[in-house]
């Protein structure tokens, strides 16, 4: 198992820095008995200058307070309060490379009736990219995203992620890294924890918004296609399209950008080596190590 904290771990919890090791939630939280809450997943680096850097902090928070509204979960924090939070609990950790999990849930009730408040953590640990760096071999999961009619489906809600476990579960149990999910017309969707990419004489297509959580590393990549003029396309495919294409990827917070090897046994096509994708990869590497938008510009070629 992984060791997310110890003794000496710090977490911020509801105002307060306290150790990981005493904190405590009701276990009647309506967020225990139903995954009710809402959370986001954050890096810090340590950039090349030496400092401590939170990558995208203000849309992450930005986007659990919108996740929270989405489903009605009470929301009284300001985002600079948070952000200068997740700094100390980084500072007194003594972390710089660092994994950030926020999580907004609810307190004890057991009725589905509407909260009149909300709790807030902030946790980190340290955590290498969640799907590593080799190029993963990848199955069309059995498991569809959930309908967007049943579900704030851009909400990066707690009880969504049930169907992102049984989907990664199903995957590695047949011998796969990770899965890829269909959405209810069985079209391509993204993965139990990211976005997906891929690459056809090219450019880059990736879904469109509706069926997916629409990441912000995906954004960031969609930055980045604009700032080294990669062609790229949102629009609906089915899986048939990524078969036989020149490279994909998939990309998220935690899994960073990672390359795909092939998709229900059919190989991508390209060397991953002399692809955009692969391009794509080395400038995200380098753009949150830096953290400065004069890279992106040099790696294009832009004054």
């Amino acid at each position: 198992m992984a060791n997310y904290y110890n003794e000496k771990t710090i977490l911020y919890l509801n105002g307060t820095f306290v150790k990981a090791s005493e904190a405590k939630m009701d276990m009647y939280s309506q967020s225990f008995h139903y995954g009710y809450s809402v959370f986001e997943g954050i890096r810090s680096y340590k950039t090349v200058q030496g400092e401590t850097k939170i990558f995208k902090a203000e849309a992450h928070f930005e986007r659990l307070k919108a996740s929270a509204q989405a489903l009605n979960l009470p929301y009284a924090y300001a985002t600079d309060e948070l952000i200068a939070a997740t700094y100390e609990v980084l500072k007194r950790n003594h972390f710089q490379d660092a994994y950030i999990r926020p999580v907004v849930y609810a307190p004890a009730n057991m009725s589905f009736g509407l909260n009149s408040q909300s709790f807030i953590v902030i946790e980190a640990w340290e955590m290498a990219p969640f799907l590593g760096d080799a190029l993963l071999r990848i199955m069309t999961s059995s498991f569809q995203r959930p309908n967007p009619k049943g579900f704030k489906i851009h909400a990066k809600a707690a009880g969504h992620y049930v169907n992102s476990i049984l989907a990664s579960q199903e995957a590695k149990s047949l011998g796969y890294d990770e899965a890829l999910l269909l959405d209810m017309n069985d079209k391509v969707a993204e993965a139990p924890g990211a976005n997906v990419f891929f690459e056809k004489e090219g450019t880059l297509f990736t879904p469109t918004t509706g069926n997916i959580l629409p990441g912000i590393t995906r954004a960031t990549v969609l930055e980045l296609c604009n700032e080294l003029n990669i062609p790229v396309r949102e629009k609906i495919f089915s899986k048939e399209e990524m078969y036989g294409a020149d490279a994909a990827f998939f990309c998220g917070t935690a899994a960073e950008v990672i390359g795909l090897a092939s998709l229900d046994d059919k190989p991508f096509t390209m060397a991953w080596e002399n692809t955009v994708s692969k391009l794509i990869q080395d400038t995200y590497k380098k753009l949150i190590v830096e953290n400065k938008q004069e890279l992106v510009n040099e790696i294009s070629g832009v004054e």
